[in-house]
């Protein structure tokens, strides 16, 4: 099982609001992909103080790599990843990515 985790810096106020108009498009494509499940997003609140950068993130939990390949390789999946590498600051360096297998 792979724990897909996203934390994303926006450049701005406007940006933020272009991250979040992405999260529903990942919500439906996760509730369609087999072998996906648990999406979930929301402001990061940051309260140990590691991570001011990320404003905002979301998460999902994939079965396999397979799963996760799948969804990598999704159009809805190559959109939403466009809007949000165009709302974060530096471009795809102020997108953090972990995938965590459990």
């Amino acid at each position: 099982m792979l724990h897909h985790i996203v934390l994303m810096d926006p450049a701005t106020r406007e940006d933020l609001r272009q991250i979040e108009a992405a999260m529903p498009i990942l919500a439906r494509l996760c509730a369609d992909l087999q072998g996906a499940s648990g999406f979930s997003h929301g402001p990061n609140r940051d309260y140990e103080g590691k991570s001011q950068r990320y404003a905002y993130g979301f998460s999902v939990i994939f079965e396999d790599r397979s799963a996760h390949l799948a969804y990598e390789r999704h159009p809805d999946h190559v959109r939403a990843g466009g809007m949000l590498v165009a709302a974060c600051a530096g471009g795809a360096d102020g997108i953090f990515v972990a995938d965590l297998e459990v």
